[in-house]
């Protein structure tokens, strides 16, 4: 490695740090107000909703980190261009693919960390994070009952306390089970709390009356005890199986998948999805070669560059814009999948052929000719 080339990577480092930093900063801020109705619903700590959203950074940083390349290496190459640093360069005989080669580089080297989220790091944080978000929807136990208001923890069970203690103690408990409308049971204690067991979630309730309602004959009966154990599980439809959605599975179990009823009517999204992690990580090559083709292509012209620099970010979009409706159409069609990579690739060999110089100097034979 040249000292030119490392020079020139080291000019790419802060702007990639800086750009990934924010817009990661900006995606966990918005994927922050998702988790608001459970925060204020049901009382999550401030770690537990830290939590969650740092387990969502994997999948976030493996669509941002493109994107933060070609940013970073329009800004830095145009910033060297201004500077003359670049014809200074070119003065010297370093050729066109000489000065994209550190782009190419730190492509390289942010292409090989997205493979590692999405082979590793987004799968597991997504799986953790399904995971957690079923388990404080469904595990009542671990859900805090806030206490004057009445709690619907599910359905036709209401829930009132009239105080929280510490250690999740309640006092003055009233239970409201209606889930058999001709047969409500009312349950009212001094105090209780809500325990988690190997069965599953119960209220344990002490001193206080069990009462209900006959079916037949509407007489109402009353049952005073010391402490009694109430079986929330059995009240919830709630099964402890999960289907994993693609999201959550390493690309061996996306190749590989179950039997399954789930399985096979999503073998399509599996199979989308293994493309989708293949196809990603390979846009840090394209928008790396976007980039320096615009900056690097054409003669030095502080006026005409701002014009380059949109046409590379409108190509940019358009591709990312092609790729992903490549992706959608493929859920229906899979066999249109081969037009996301045939976009990429052209891109690609479009891009390298305008970093040759090749259009620049047929441009100028012309404009020669037509003098002439």
């Amino acid at each position: 490695m040249t000292s030119i080339t490392r020079y020139i990577l080291r000019q790419l480092t802060l702007p990639l740090l800086v750009v990934t930093v924010t817009l990661t900063g900006v995606v966990w801020l918005t994927n922050g107000l998702r988790f608001i109705d459970m925060i204020v619903n049901m009382g999550l700590s401030a770690w537990t909703f830290l939590e969650l959203t740092l387990l969502l950074l994997p999948t976030a940083l493996f669509y941002i980190l493109p994107l933060s390349l070609f940013c970073a290496i329009i800004f830095t190459y145009h910033r060297l261009n201004a500077d003359s640093e670049l014809v200074v360069l070119r003065a010297v005989g370093i050729s066109p693919y000489a000065l994209a080669k550190p782009a190419l580089l730190c492509a390289l080297i942010v292409c090989t960390f997205v493979y590692a989220i999405t082979l590793y790091l987004m799968p597991a944080g997504m799986r953790t994070f399904k995971g957690m978000q079923y388990s404080i929807r469904h595990d009542y136990a671990s859900v805090p009952i806030r206490e004057g208001v009445f709690n619907n923890l599910i359905e036709d069970l209401t829930v009132y306390v009239r105080a929280r203690k510490s250690g999740g103690e309640l006092h003055g408990i009233l239970v409201h089970d209606n889930r058999n409308p001709n047969r409500p049971i009312t349950y009212m204690a001094e105090r209780g709390a809500l325990v988690k067991t190997l069965n599953g979630p119960r209220f344990v309730l002490v001193g206080g009356s069990r009462q209900e309602v006959g079916a037949v004959s509407r007489q109402l009966s009353m049952l005073y005890f010391d402490q009694y154990t109430l079986d929330i599980g059995q009240y919830s439809s709630q099964s402890n199986y999960r289907w994993l959605e693609p999201s959550e599975r390493f690309l061996h179990e996306l190749i590989v998948h179950g039997q399954t009823t789930d399985d096979l009517n999503n073998a399509h999204r599996m199979h989308i999805e293994i493309h989708r992690r293949l196809l990603i990580p390979l846009y840090c090559f394209a928008f790396a070669l976007i980039a320096v083709a615009a900056i690097l292509s054409g003669e030095h012209d502080r006026r005409g560059q701002w014009r380059r620099v949109s046409i590379a970010i409108g190509v940019a979009i358009g591709l990312q814009i092609a790729g992903l409706f490549a992706l959608q159409l493929a859920v229906d069609t899979p066999q249109l999948i081969v037009l996301a990579y045939l976009s990429l690739f052209l891109c690609c060999g479009g891009s390298l052929y305008v970093v040759s110089g090749r259009p620049v100097k047929w441009l100028n034979r012309r404009r020669s000719l037509s003098a002439v």
